[in-house]
């Protein structure tokens, strides 16, 4: 197989993309909605997994989290080494490791070993994403753009369509069979996978001998792992001193990792990205909306649950209307770039994220179950939008060799919006709730204690309670999406 180097800029008058090529990116598909599957399943397998394998409760907490940790640690180091090593030979590679870990997910006979199997596809997740997206811009880089934003708008819907519909699938396998089916359904959608990549996507490497920087490794790890660590334990337990100290020890590293990049002659991640002010907008505003995305997936989340009694298929159902929107949005976010332009499409997509916030206002303990469905389908026009967009613009902002880069950027710009946004936005609705007065740390814990006391009046404040939370963190979050809007529409005009 050939190795390309340098493909052709799209021209005004370039071909249109092959059938060949709409394979290759089918292909390509495979492991990307997977992975943004694979968090969302877990969740509902816990419960199962609990029962056979009688994990600690720190030990519960790293199956959980072990997986996003590493994924988000590593995407940076993984997009610079698919850039040198061969995006679709790390790819394959991954695809590979993300397969075996399945397996020995599905049959772990401890938590120990569980832990393990995640912390391997959490590796393995790393280096399917940014090499994906990379590999994207290399195929079509020669194609009408058109036919590039649409490949990169349905790689996006895929990305999003596997996070909403992971909960839906998994009911069923989880209905039907043990609790091991969840991660080996993995395994198929690999082996084909392995089998139609190397014929379908071409190879991509820079042409390079410059040393790897094996110092940046050591100190994005250090940066991210803490500070998405600390981030996570303050969600779920609250600030202590502990986490602070653990927190200001990432930020101190990560003060560090950014001198050193600035010094180093073969950095790492490539800071004069953000020189283009396209592409630094674009990154911190889809942090911003990611962080309003978490939250209110989370919120919203156990609202459905705990406050309406929906049981998790059910909640997961209710949710598909704004996967669909999500993933069509996604798709058509090239042609509204095409009417309205870069500026104000990346203004536009915010306003309707914060609109659709803002309609979660009429949610009430009662419901209406429809009030959710209108909400989130009003923010899923917007969060669609700017996903596709992200993508596309951290594609453009890099040369081909130095592809890889810009899209681990923009996957650690999502990766690191949701975190923080179950962090911080989700300790602002867990603190209007416990302000409410008789209540326990979460919502749970307050209506198991309101049934075994038979206290339907404690019920009804807790549910209340955190209907309040949801209603200020909405607020926040539309606030948030309004000022990122007009500091975007401020940064972008044309000088």
């Amino acid at each position: 197989m050939q190795h390309h180097t340098e493909p052709r800029p799209a021209a005004a008058d370039a071909p249109r993309a092959q059938r060949r090529q709409w394979f290759g990116l089918a292909s390509l598909l495979l492991p990307v909605f997977l992975v943004s599957m694979d968090a969302s399943v877990l969740y509902l397998a816990l419960p199962r997994i609990t029962d056979s394998l009688r994990p600690s409760a720190a030990q519960q907490l790293w199956i959980l989290d072990i997986y996003p940790f590493l994924l988000a640690g590593l995407l940076i180091t993984m997009g610079n080494l698919g850039d040198r090593w061969g995006r679709r030979r790390l790819m394959l590679c991954g695809a590979s490791l993300f397969g075996v870990a399945s397996v020995l997910a599905a049959f772990a006979p401890s938590a120990g070993t569980m832990i393990a199997a995640r912390a391997l596809m959490g590796v393995g997740g790393a280096t399917l994403l940014p090499a994906s997206l990379a590999l994207i811009g290399n195929m079509f880089a020669g194609n009408r753009a058109r036919d590039r934003s649409l490949a990169i708008g349905i790689w996006s819907a895929a990305f999003s369509f596997g996070t909403a519909v992971g909960p839906v699938i998994g009911g069923l396998l989880l209905h039907h069979f043990w609790w091991g089916s969840v991660f080996l359904i993995n395994v198929p959608v690999f082996v084909l996978l392995l089998l139609t990549g190397p014929v379908l996507i071409p190879e991509f490497r820079a042409r390079t001998s410059a040393p790897f920087d094996v110092l940046g490794v050591i100190l994005s790890l250090g940066s991210i792992l803490p500070l998405v660590y600390a981030v996570k334990t303050v969600a779920a337990h609250g600030l202590s001193i502990s986490m602070a100290a653990v927190a200001a020890v990432g930020s101190m590293v990560l003060v560090a990792f950014v001198v050193q990049q600035r010094r180093s002659r073969h950095p790492l991640l490539a800071l004069d990205l953000f020189r283009n002010r396209t592409f630094a907008v674009a990154i911190v505003g889809t942090v911003c909306a990611m962080a309003t995305f978490g939250a209110m997936s989370y919120l919203t989340g156990i609202y459905l649950q705990s406050v309406l009694g929906f049981d998790v298929l059910a909640a997961a159902l209710l949710g598909i209307p704004t996967s669909v929107v999500v993933a069509y949005f996604s798709m058509r976010a090239p042609w509204i770039e095409t009417r309205l332009g870069r500026r104000a499409t990346f203004v536009a997509a915010l306003l309707a994220a914060a609109a659709g916030q803002l309609l979660l206002l009429i949610l009430g303990s009662g419901g209406p179950a429809w009030g959710y469905i209108v909400g989130t389908v009003v923010a899923g026009a917007g969060y669609g939008t700017l996903f596709t967009f992200t993508s596309a613009v951290a594609l453009d902002a890099a040369p081909p060799e130095r592809a890889g880069q810009a899209t681990a950027i923009s996957e650690m710009s999502f990766e690191l919006g949701m975190a923080l946004g179950v962090g911080v936005l989700g300790s602002v609705a867990t603190a209007v709730f416990r302000a409410a007065g008789p209540v326990d740390d979460t919502l749970g814990e307050t209506l198991e204690r309101a049934a075994v006391h038979g206290d339907p009046s404690l019920a009804a404040v807790a549910t209340q309670a955190w209907v309040d939370g949801i209603h200020v963190t909405v607020g926040v979050a539309a606030a948030i999406l309004a000022a990122t809007a007009a500091i975007a529409w401020a940064a972008l005009r044309k000088r």
